[in-house]
């Protein structure tokens, strides 16, 4: 007989490791900063802890060692309790590229397209996978620390719901339910959630978590023991808005939302531009630019908004083709192109890669209907689309700069061109090309950016081209332990660590 969800929710098993799990009354209330905040944490104390999230809904992704994609947040998650990254801390990784349809992505390999129908077919062996994965890591850790997503109180999707209460109750797990303050109307959200679920999932849950406080936290005395007489559950911790952590952002809510654009002044002299596409996919590779002291980045969803700044990036994308069809009608494929005669440095990463070539080849219909796209032309290379994934770690060297680089791959596309390569990859393959006189460059390569000496390459590149004279050394190195640190003295001091720990048995 076929697998059914409500088979495998009913399942039980005895996991001799201990588990929490933070769920979240919406998306980007915090959760995934709080399973960050204490992996490091317990690391700190001593315990063997790694993270997991049973599905991540992302387009940022990551490639293992191993070679295999998973969910970037788990990626800065495992780095919080210094634990290379494995796939099995994200067995279920979906991507959407349309409004219906994402690409699914089961204990790092894709194993096919489909829309919601078609998943919610599929799901009862995605939870399999996942509960798998869950019982192999948990049996080499102390401790796991899990990751919900969205709400476990959607109603319209509680019924096959594989990642909040169900996985929660595979995993023997505690769990803490997380408000965002900021947003407004946080205890109705704390209490309409509890309204909502089951009563076995009430059994599950076991206190609250605000997020993201500013203010004076006497003022919240009422409201906390409210809540607490209300539901019985108590309030674990208010936590601090802290800003300007600089870590990863999990998905697009905050992006979208605006946290990364910057202002030009006296001090950020270097504009970087990101054209932020309707299918935009590991914006994290700008994020190394966020804390260099002379770079203003600024994100650019209209023609009218992008102005002449000295560099335009294009970043990846999930659907090449229909974002070529956006840049055209949205005007800003005119701008780029004006732009790039005037000799603005355009670079292309991925999908924005692709985008710089001639003509991007869709033979089997893998993203669009049509077999044969143009690209902006900047570039002499073309594009095929093939139904094998290049899913690869690299390192290697830089030919303009001299410098090593290293970063991962992504891609369903082929790229041929005569141009010399622009990169040579310590497993003696290459990629990438650049214009002739090095102004417009493309790559396959995410992160490539994350290393210190060739953003400052770049970056003083820029200067001198607007007369200024170069930094010449590392201004702001990309170094994530000082955030964990941070991070976790923050969650340390505000949250019921006692508490936490007695729920874990510890």
């Amino acid at each position: 007989m076929p697998l059914s969800l409500a088979d495998l929710f009913t399942r039980t098993t005895k996991v001799p490791t201990p588990a929490l799990m933070f769920q979240g009354t919406c998306s980007n209330a915090g959760k995934s900063i709080l399973t960050t905040a204490l992996c490091r944490i317990l690391l700190q104390d001593g315990v063997s802890v790694a993270p997991f999230k049973s599905q991540n809904m992302s387009l940022n992704s990551f490639v293992t060692r191993n070679g295999e994609e998973m969910g970037r947040a788990q990626v800065v998650q495992a780095q919080a309790a210094r634990l290379e990254a494995d796939v099995r801390m994200n067995p279920v990784l979906i991507k959407p590229n349309s409004d219906t349809g994402s690409q699914i992505i089961v204990m790092g390999r894709p194993v096919g397209n489909m829309n919601v129908a078609n998943y919610l077919e599929y799901k009862p062996k995605a939870f399999l996978a996942a509960t798998r994965a869950f019982d192999a890591l948990a049996a080499e850790h102390d401790v796991i620390i899990m990751e919900g997503a969205g709400s476990p109180a959607e109603v319209n999707l509680k019924h096959h719901d594989i990642v909040n209460m169900p996985m929660a109750r595979y995993a023997g797990a505690k769990v803490l339910l997380v408000g965002d303050i900021d947003r407004g109307g946080v205890f109705a959200s704390l209490l309409g959630t509890m309204e909502i679920l089951d009563s076995w999932e009430r059994e599950l849950l076991c206190g609250f978590v605000i997020n993201r406080f500013r203010g004076d936290r006497s003022l919240l005395d009422d409201a906390l023991a409210f809540t607490e007489k209300r539901t019985g559950k108590p309030v674990l911790g208010v936590i601090d808005f802290i800003p300007g952590l600089g870590l990863p952002e999990e998905d697009s809510v905050s992006f979208k939302n605006g946290i990364y654009d910057g202002r030009l002044s006296q001090e950020k002299v270097v504009e970087i531009a990101l054209i932020d596409l309707p299918h935009i996919a590991n914006f994290t590779d700008i994020e190394p630019f966020l804390a260099e002291p002379d770079v203003c980045l600024r994100i650019v969803r209209k023609a009218d908004d992008l102005g002449t700044p000295a560099a335009i990036i294009l970043p990846g994308s999930k659907n090449v083709a229909a974002d070529l069809a956006w840049l055209k009608h949205s005007g800003l494929t005119a701008k780029i192109s004006a732009l790039g005669r005037n000799n603005t440095p355009i670079i292309g990463i991925c999908g924005g890669f692709q985008m710089l070539g001639r003509r991007i080849q869709d033979p089997l219909g893998l993203e669009s209907a049509r077999k044969c796209i143009n690209g902006l032309g900047f570039l002499d290379l073309e594009t095929v689309l093939a139904p094998d994934k290049t899913l690869t770690r690299q390192q290697g060297t830089h030919r303009l700069s001299g410098l090593a680089i290293r970063g991962y791959e992504i891609h369903h596309g082929q790229t041929f061109s005569s141009a010399p390569p622009l990169l040579h990859f310590s497993d003696g393959s290459t990629c990438g090309v650049s214009s002739d006189d090095g102004l417009i460059w493309g790559a396959y390569l995410h992160g490539i950016f994350d290393d210190d000496h060739f953003r400052r390459w770049f970056l003083d590149g820029l200067r001198r081209k607007q007369g200024l004279a170069p930094m010449g050394r590392v201004c702001a190195p990309y170094d994530l332990e000082p955030a964990f640190d941070r991070l976790a003295a923050t969650v340390r001091a505000q949250l019921d660590l006692a508490q936490v720990y007695r729920l874990l048995g510890l």
